[in-house]
């Protein structure tokens, strides 16, 4: 009889202070911010531990003295280097310019004086071609086309996505229709990108039409979910036809104004007159103005 009494209390207590593990699958790719969401809030005397591959990569303790991250955490391991934050309330982990090599599982480990779980996270990053990378984060785009800034992923429909521009806060997909917003809608726009502005609601990608030269600048993208949140960034230069032609046809045009008018003088006059030398001397002064090259006409 006592065998019977004894086992439901020992299950009792395995599910009081057991693992509780549960894990989320994360694909971003190279050059991403990622953070890992660990879904609490530290009353300061919980011991919090991230590991990599079973490696030790950081830990948020009650002693200052036991709170650490990468190198500090296990000496001789430079994974991460200077690209791992941990937030000091929720002890939350943000890896920085992502690389290929920070592919992998990471575990997270709360323990507390009376519980521990774990929570698993599977983080794949993506290399993408150096020529598509450029493509995609930077671009240079002629004055008056449309451009469009891919998420680079299908959105679920409880993500948060939101689009800045130069941190100014110029779009937004929420679960809520109410809170969908693009340009002048968004609370913290400045009119700037007024009716220019479309939201792809099924991937989150934003198109800027028509243009300007003051739509140049730095565009980033936040996708929130529960469990995690990735910022993507995206610089847009914007060139108008006069940049694009530059200013070195004009100058052609007015080296061979001069040099017609200097070839005209030659005729009438029927010889090199000291006159012309000084104009050639003139636009080879203003052309070449720190060599000695002459202006060949």
């Amino acid at each position: 009889m006592p065998f019977f009494i004894f086992v439901p209390v020992w299950v009792l207590l395995l599910g009081a202070s057991g693992i509780d593990a549960d894990k989320v699958s994360l694909f971003v790719m190279v050059g991403d911010s990622v953070t890992l969401h660990s879904d609490v809030k530290t009353h300061q005397q919980e011991k919090i531990k991230w590991y990599f591959n079973d490696t030790r990569i950081a830990q948020i303790s009650d002693y200052l003295s036991k709170t650490c991250t990468d190198v500090q955490c296990n000496e001789g391991t430079e994974r991460f280097r200077d690209r791992l934050k941990v937030d000091d309330q929720t002890g939350s982990l943000t890896i920085i310019n992502t690389r290929t090599t920070d592919s992998g599982v990471y575990k997270l480990q709360i323990i507390s004086s009376s519980s521990m779980s774990e929570k698993l996270f599977s983080v794949t990053v993506h290399d993408v071609p150096g020529a598509e990378t450029d493509k995609m984060k930077t671009k240079s785009v002629k004055k008056g086309d449309s451009v469009t800034l891919d998420s680079g992923v299908i959105k679920s429909p409880n993500d948060l996505m939101m689009w800045y521009y130069n941190d100014t806060h110029i779009a937004k997909i929420a679960r809520d229709p109410s809170e969908i917003c693009s340009g002048d809608e968004c609370e913290d726009a400045d009119g700037r990108f007024r009716d220019r502005l479309k939201l792809d609601q099924q991937t989150g990608s934003l198109t800027i039409t028509n243009t300007r030269t003051t739509d140049s600048g730095d565009y980033h993208l936040e996708i929130i979910t529960n469990s995690s949140s990735i910022c993507r960034q995206y610089s847009i230069r914007i060139i108008s036809e006069k940049s694009l032609s530059g200013t070195g046809s004009n100058g052609i045009v007015f080296l061979l104004a001069i040099a017609g008018l200097c070839v005209g003088v030659l005729l009438v006059v029927a010889g090199v007159s000291g006159e012309c030398r000084r104009k050639l001397a003139c636009v080879k002064s203003f052309f070449y103005p720190s060599t000695n090259q002459t202006a060949v006409l």
